[in-house]
């Protein structure tokens, strides 16, 4: 089996709440900004809407490598957009090109960890800082919109481009 779309997450502005987790979605639009209804308060306050953090991408087997670790998290737990499932987390690093759905990305940057994996149920201020660390490097990857589009639960993911 190759490389799909495991899961989809979108989460609307509500006012005095934080993005995670997100719930998810069988179907999301993609435009140059990111995920039509999703939205990212660090993106949106801290960065300006850099579209270099349009979308946020998480591979499945990070989420069970966490899990062998015994932290319970699950898909959308970390406030990614789209769970991917067959693609290695290694693949995954700056200026690699995928086409998913019919959208076309391209890896930008990491995502950082942050305190807000602290709101997590599992993690909260007693573990907060045991599950940040838990995060380091592994919190997923931020891309670009290179043609917006849209996708569904199921659909493959296919590299166009390697990165150099």
């Amino acid at each position: 089996m190759g490389s799909v779309v495991h899961a989809l997450h979108r989460k609307p502005e509500v006012p005095g709440e934080h993005g995670l987790p997100k719930p998810a979605a069988e179907h999301i639009e993609v435009t140059e900004r990111g995920v039509a209804g999703d939205f990212n308060r660090y993106r949106h306050e801290r960065h300006a809407d850099d579209p270099t953090s349009a979308v946020l991408l998480l591979p499945l087997e990070t989420l069970e490598e966490l899990q062998g670790e015994d932290w319970p998290v699950r898909p959308g737990d970390l406030g990614e957009n789209i769970t991917t499932r067959g693609i290695s987390p290694a693949k995954l690093r700056p200026g690699v090109r995928l086409r998913v759905g019919t959208t076309d990305l391209e890896v930008t940057r990491p995502c950082d960890p942050c305190r807000n994996v602290f709101l997590l149920p599992y993690a909260g201020e007693k573990r907060g800082p045991e599950f940040l660390r838990a995060l380091l490097g592994r919190r997923g990857w931020y891309a670009k919109v290179l043609k917006p589009g849209s996708i569904r639960r199921g659909d493959p993911i296919e590299v166009l481009a390697s990165a150099t």
